[in-house]
């Protein structure tokens, strides 16, 4: 099957860079861009440049390591002051999604570690491009073990965007769907929408067309309705935090699992474990507010009245009892889900 032409995102060794895709273009246009700065990585995680929680993961341990490449301090001490500045800077873009500050604190506690500048510069680099790889190896272990819960001609409801564009390569979500393709399964995907920003729309139907996989996109209100006609075997979304009592993904997710326990469908959550948070519940986490316009204006228009107020919330929490199974690297996590240490059972 022909895959994204390169990865989502990679550091170029040669100009000590990042390379991104820039999602806000698809799928009118392909794009890649060399990031140079800290805050034009910053930059690029605010605008959904650069989405999805693996591959902010992987961002934010780039971004650190870019930090400590482009700096011209010499000393150990002023070095790792000005790293942990951007850092912070790169970890506070986005509070959702847990991911973002797991590999900016990967990276930052391997500087840490250093004698000097130099190595300091060479070993974030090498931990950052290890996160890249390690993540190419965990989507396809996320896949492989999906696989058993692909029936042979599902139709598969999906959310956002949990494939190939959310992390380097291949997908969470999405992985799983290609694992189950490339062994033979019979599947096609129903990809919601996603408003406001057409992550489903734009990115998942791109994706999967590019694959050959069979996909139709609906509008999001219309999935309950194609659940009562029988038209969904399966939910199966990302996953951008995972608590002990839930689960944290694209808007609009909680009303997809809400609607598949009335439907008697089951509702699969896959996602690597550096998105497990087993320290916090809930209440615990911030769900990140966008802005008005990404609501209000589309295609150039205006579609709220100026005197009407718009709520824009990213995310939602699922609730753990909602969920029939979570698929990671390590195997399929199923109920009733304990924490036990902190490691998801």
């Amino acid at each position: 099957m022909p895959e994204v032409p390169e990865p989502t995102i990679s550091w170029d060794q040669e100009s000590g860079t990042i390379r991104f895709i820039d999602q806000t273009l698809l799928p009118e246009r392909y794009k890649v861009v060399t990031c140079r700065t800290v805050k034009r990585l910053i930059r690029a995680i605010s605008r959904l440049e650069v989405r999805g929680a693996p591959a902010l993961g992987v961002a934010g341990g780039m971004g650190v390591a870019l930090a400590a490449v482009k700096s011209r301090t010499t000393g150990r001490d002023a070095l790792l002051r000005e790293v942990e500045k951007a850092a912070g800077d790169i970890a506070a873009t986005r509070p959702t999604a847990v991911n973002l500050s797991w590999g900016v604190n990967r990276v930052l506690t391997r500087i840490r570690e250093a004698a000097d500048p130099g190595e300091a510069r060479r070993i974030a680099v090498e931990e950052a491009v290890a996160m890249a790889e390690e993540d190419q190896a965990t989507c396809m272990r996320i896949g492989d073990n999906g696989i058993e819960l692909i029936p042979d001609g599902a139709a598969i409801l999906t959310h956002c965007n949990a494939g190939a564009l959310a992390c380097t390569e291949w997908g969470t979500a999405l992985g799983v769907v290609r694992s189950a393709a490339r062994a033979g399964r019979r599947v096609q995907v129903i990809a919601c929408e996603t408003r406001p920003l057409f992550q489903g729309s734009r990115l998942t139907a791109w994706e999967l067309s590019r694959d050959g996989i069979d996909v139709t996109v609906i509008p999001d209100g219309s999935a309950a309705f194609l659940m009562r006609k029988g038209g969904i075997s399966l939910v199966l979304v990302g996953a951008d935090r995972i608590t002990r009592d839930a689960v944290f993904n694209k808007i609009g997710t909680y009303m997809h699992a809400v609607c598949a326990r009335h439907h008697g469908i089951p509702f699969y959550v896959a996602a690597p474990r550096s998105s497990f948070d087993p320290g916090l519940s809930e209440e615990g986490v911030t769900i990140e507010e966008r802005g008005r316009s990404e609501v209000s204006r589309c295609g150039g228009r205006t579609l709220v009245p100026d005197d009407a107020g718009v709520w824009n919330p990213a995310f939602d929490a699922t609730p753990l009892s909602l969920v029939s199974a979570i698929i990671t690297e390590e195997g399929v996590l199923r109920p009733p889900y304990r924490f036990g240490g902190g490691k998801p059972t």
